[in-house]
Order: C-alpha cells, then sequence, then structure tokens
C-alpha cells in the first residue's frame, strides 16, 4: 500500500466531509422568524434524502449485494435491509422521549404561544436524528473513497468531489432545523460539521481495523438500511414539520429543489 496514496486517500475523504459545513453555513445567514424559509428548507432537505436513499444509495447497495450473493438474493437482501433501517430507526424514535432540554426550555419558550414552542422542540429532535442518520451514511462513503482512492487516484477525487457537492445540502438538512430550534448558530453548524467528519472516520476506521475484512455484503446491508433510515426520518419527520411552519405548496417545492439538486450533483459525475 503506497503511503502517499493513503495520504491522498485520507485528505479526498476529509474534503468530502467537511463539505457539509459550506451548507451548515447558511444557519449563518439566516433569520429564525423566517418560518416560511424553514419549510422550504425542511422540504429540500427531504427531497436531497429521499431522492439520494432510492437513486443512489439503493442502487449503489443493490449492485455491492448482486456481486456477492447474486441478483435474486441480493435484491430480496437490499430490500430487507431497507426496511430494516426504517423499524431500527422508527423503534429508536418511539423509545428516546421527546426533547426536553433545560439549557434550550426558556429560548423555545420566547416562543408566543405553547403551541409554537413545542413545534421548536421537535425541530431539535429532529435536527439531531438527521445528523446521525447523515454520519452513518457518511462513515461508509468515507470508507467507499478511501478504497476507491487507494486503488485509483484518479477514480477516488472524481467520487469526492461528487460526495463533497451533494454532503453541501445534507449539511442544511441538520443545521436549520438545529438553527431554528436552539437559535444558536454555533451549536447547528456543530452538528451540522459533526456529521461530516464521520467520513474521514470512516476511512480511518477502514485503514486501522475494517480493510482486512469489509466486503461487499457488509457495505450493501449497511447502504440499505442507511436508505431505509433517511426515507422514514424525511416522511415522519421533514415533511410534516415542513408543512407546520408554512404553506403547504412550499414545503412541495423546497421537495422538488431538494431532489433537483441531489439529482444536478450526481449528473455532473456521472
Amino acid at each position: 500500500m503506497d503511503p502517499k496514496n493513503v495520504l491522498i486517500a485520507f485528505g479526498l475523504t476529509l474534503f468530502a466531509g467537511l463539505a457539509t459545513g459550506i451548507g451548515s453555513a447558511l444557519a449563518f445567514f439566516t433569520k429564525r422568524t423566517n418560518t416560511k424559509f424553514l419549510s422550504v428548507a425542511l422540504g429540500f432537505s427531504a427531497g436531497v434524502m429521499i431522492y439520494v436513499s432510492f437513486v443512489e444509495i439503493m442502487v449503489k447497495a443493490r449492485d455491492a449485494l448482486m456481486v456477492e450473493i447474486g441478483e435474486v438474493a441480493g435484491t430480496w437482501a437490499t430490500v430487507g435491509a431497507f426496511f430494516g433501517g426504517i423499524f431500527f430507526i422508527a423503534l429508536i424514535d418511539k423509545l428516546i422521549p421527546s426533547f426536553e432540554n433545560p439549557h434550550e426550555m426558556h429560548k423555545i419558550e420566547e416562543m408566543d404561544d405553547m403551541e409554537s414552542a413545542a413545534k421548536f422542540k421537535k425541530l431539535y429532535r429532529m435536527g439531531m436524528f438527521t445528523a446521525l442518520a447523515i454520519a452513518i451514511h457518511n462513515f461508509p462513503e468515507g470508507l467507499a473513497t478511501f478504497a476507491a482512492t487507494l486503488k485509483d487516484p484518479g477514480i477516488g477525487v472524481a467520487i469526492a468531489v461528487a460526495i463533497a457537492i451533494h454532503n453541501i445540502p445534507e449539511g442544511i438538512a441538520v443545521s436549520i432545523p438545529i438553527y431554528y430550534a436552539t437559535g444558536s448558530r454555533k451549536k447547528a453548524f456543530f452538528y451540522s460539521f459533526l456529521s461530516g467528519l464521520a467520513e474521514p472516520v470512516g476511512a480511518a476506521i477502514g485503514y486501522l481495523i475494517l480493510f482486512s475484512f469489509f466486503n461487499d455484503v457488509v457495505f450493501g446491508v449497511l447502504f440499505a438500511s442507511v436508505a431505509g433510515i433517511m426515507v422514514f426520518i424525511s416522511l415522519d419527520e421533514l415533511l410534516p414539520s415542513a408543512r407546520e411552519f408554512g404553506e403547504h405548496h412550499l414545503s412541495v417545492y423546497g421537495l422538488i429543489a431538494g431532489m433537483m439538486v441531489m439529482a444536478l450533483s450526481l449528473l455532473l459525475f456521472l
């Protein structure tokens, strides 16, 4: 293993992961009182997550599993892992109590009424779930970028740039809900930035521990499960909240815009 290629691989995964910070920075330029923007942004985030789950993540998961266990078994395993991810995040959603953070309560209760306060409490929880899902999603992406760069640095650069571009809207998906819930731009940026760090962490763990036995089956099952998690969060949290904070059409426009941006980020690097 060429030490130079190892350094290039780590550098590329770090670059791709930290691109979430660009999306996170939007929290620094928004006004917390602009709930119409929040509605569009949440719809946008849902569009990003739904599109990337079905068009990219599920396809990659199925391709990886088919290579190892065949077309029929690979397809069944992909679908099973997808719904397994949905059931997993649904179970977590049931077990984890609603957000009750005494450090944030005084900020949230400054809202005009208790109904608004309750909505903003839910936003924080939703933002944290989104950060977790994106971090899990970024972990194998970092591993994949690292492995591809070791084989061919040219391919690694193309993959890293593509991942960086579609990590920008993922940064928005994390930072905007947390900012609106807490009023803290720093906290919104921090958690979004942290979810992006899963990319180089995936590369580091791949190099130190998993590289010897990480295979297409593990990769495929993990990726399909993450797709399920992201779709559940979009349908259960992001879209309902988008409608609560704005007009119905605003959330739909945001959803379509998110899908278009993610589609473009993938088309640019075919």
